[in-house]
């Protein structure tokens, strides 16, 4: 009855070590995921200044609409970019994190 105990009691003990591992990457994921947001936002926003500062010095209607369509097909690319690389970063997140719960689970023999 005491081995079953001991068994029981280091069960708990791995599963909650797992468990801090895995917040541990959770943890790394998320602050990575909110540096890449603030990094496309700082550009996003120097871009759309640069834009708007070329378009107050147009010369004419057709050079401003050439600025608009150039900066509105760039702002479209980087978006999408920026989502497809956030979505690799959410996927990296969950598998890191679900990683030292899927060892846990390895070890256990039952």
């Amino acid at each position: 009855m005491l081995k079953g105990f001991e068994e029981f009691q280091k069960a708990g003990k791995d599963g909650f070590e797992a468990s801090v591992r895995a917040m541990g990457e959770w943890s790394k994921g998320v602050q990575a995921i909110a540096s890449e947001m603030t990094d496309y936002s700082k550009k996003t926003f120097e871009d759309s200044t640069r834009a708007f500062e070329q378009l107050v010095s147009a010369k004419s209607a057709e050079q401003a609409f050439e600025i608009q369509s150039q900066y509105a097909k760039k702002a479209y690319d980087d978006y999408m970019a920026e989502m497809s690389k956030l979505g690799e970063m959410y996927v990296g997140m969950a598998q890191d994190a679900y990683k030292p719960m899927e060892d846990s689970f390895a070890k256990k023999t039952y």
